[in-house]
């Protein structure tokens, strides 16, 4: 039986998953996180789907060490690939949430009868789990997808600013599967980062999802369901990387506001 008190086990390849760790630490301050970037293998979004199970798994293996209440994959490639075996995995030691259905139900209780557009990895793309969870909701929707394999390698350098990734982002939306959507996804927990820019593209005109928001709710409302908040004092956030680097601790600085020190944990020895 989980404890409130329990830590939520958050990973990613890279930097894009704390995103979503802002989030759900904005939303729920109180909690506690570790955050696991695997940065030996990033992007998982050119790896092939037994590569990103077997990644999965490691960490999951770290996380389930650490007692998580909730193991939440901040991926949309690894929650594209991994999501039904780290379930079985798992099993009831951890509940597991991942990226993708969230944003599926949000879709869901907000448009009806109207094109939808995503952006994300060829992983995510390739594997089809938008499109077969959107079109089976029945209600009229088209999902158009695009894959844009430059955008994560473009947000890890550091380009988020400026005329190179303004060029980027505009070349991929200007293509015609993303012309007269509604709304859209951002299919990559890296996205949000560069999401001014795609606004700006759009110019008002189109919705853009943010997936990490979305993920955040939905979490809180589980715990909430299930007297799982933690309502200590103070929280304890860790972080830890299958490979060091310190442009990765600068940047996780950046997100949460403060000093964090980056565990080294490589997933194969």
């Amino acid at each position: 039986m989980a404890n409130a008190s329990e830590p939520i086990g958050i990973f990613d390849s890279g930097i894009g998953g704390l995103t979503v760790a802002k989030a759900v630490h904005q939303l729920m301050p109180k909690e506690n996180i570790i955050y696991f970037g695997d940065t030996a293998h990033l992007p998982y979004g050119d790896k092939s789907t037994a590569a990103i199970q077997a990644y999965s798994i490691k960490i999951c293996d770290v996380f389930l060490q650490r007692k998580c209440k909730v193991i939440l994959i901040a991926c949309n490639s690894a929650s594209a690939a991994a999501t039904d075996l780290v379930k079985e995995y798992v099993g009831s030691r951890a509940k597991v949430f991942n990226v993708i259905e969230p944003v599926v139900n949000y879709i869901r209780e907000t448009y009806h009868n109207a094109e939808i557009g995503l952006i994300g990895t060829k992983q995510t793309v390739g594997s089809e789990v938008y499109a077969k969870k959107i079109e089976g909701l029945g209600n009229g929707l088209k999902l158009n997808s695009l894959a844009t394999p430059l955008l994560v390698p473009m947000i890890e350098e550091g380009f988020l600013q400026g005329t190179i990734s303004q060029d980027i982002i505009n070349e991929y939306l200007k293509k015609p599967m993303l012309q007269n959507i509604q709304a859209l996804i951002l299919g990559c927990t890296h996205y949000p980062l560069i999401k001014e820019q795609v606004e700006h593209f759009y110019d008002g005109q189109v919705t853009v999802i943010d997936s990490s928001e979305t993920v955040a709710a939905s979490l809180k409302a589980y715990l909430e369901y299930h007297l799982l908040i933690n309502t200590s004092a103070k929280s304890v956030n860790k972080f830890m990387v299958s490979d060091y680097t310190s442009s990765f601790e600068e940047l996780t600085k950046l997100f949460f506001g403060s000093q964090v020190h980056l565990e080294n944990h490589k997933l194969w020895e």
